[in-house]
């Protein structure tokens, strides 16, 4: 009867022990199933962090002085030359005011996306000079317009001329720079375009 006993107690504390280790190893799993999703979700969380920093390259007084002026001037440049385009009577000067739109219609748009780029805003709108100038022309017709107009181009032009050689030494900003060295050489062609268009006129 003793040994019956002594068995079963033996028995009983066996199956003790094993409930026991199971049990242990259960809450360890689920331990290591919690930390391994917290530390799941917390990585999900930072990666899907994005960065909204943005890096903006602004011009100094003197490169943003040009463009200015640049973007100013080009402006003027389209605004006339629609004008020369429609008023015109000469098949040359109506012509040139059709590159004027074109060439400094494109030049101008490149300008405008690079000023955008480096967080600046350029003028919408004519100058005084440059309202002055249209204004005049307007008052004109036939033969005098053709004139006056190709005239103010070569003057321009010359001006223009000066002021892309000089930036496409002295501008600072890589990327402007770049834009006027590129521009130079359709200003020198609308130059020579233009006085050779006015000297034909007088």
């Amino acid at each position: 009867m003793k040994k019956v006993l002594s068995g079963t107690f033996a028995a009983l504390a066996l199956l003790t022990m094993f409930a026991f280790a199971c049990k242990k190893e259960e809450s360890g799993t689920t331990d290591s199933y919690r930390t391994s999703s917290t530390t799941s979700i917390t990585a999900s969380d930072t990666s899907g962090t994005t960065s909204t920093n943005t890096t903006t390259s602004p011009l100094s007084a003197a490169d943003k002085d040009f463009a200015m002026k640049a973007a100013e001037g080009g402006m003027a440049e389209v605004s006339i030359g629609q004008m020369a385009a429609q008023k015109a009577t000469d098949a040359d000067v109506k012509n040139f005011g059709n590159r004027m739109v074109n060439d400094h219609g494109k030049a101008g748009d490149e300008l405008k996306q690079l000023a955008t780029n480096k967080g600046i805003a350029l003028p919408t709108d004519l100058n005084a000079e440059a309202k002055k100038t249209s204004a005049d022309l307007a008052r004109k017709s036939g033969k005098d317009f053709d004139k006056s107009y190709m005239n103010d181009m070569v003057k321009d032009h010359e001006m223009d001329a000066r002021e892309f050689e000089k930036a496409s030494k002295d501008v600072q900003d890589p990327d402007l720079k770049s834009w006027a060295s590129k521009t130079l050489p359709v200003i020198q062609d609308h130059l020579r375009m233009a006085k050779q268009i006015a000297s034909k006129l007088k």
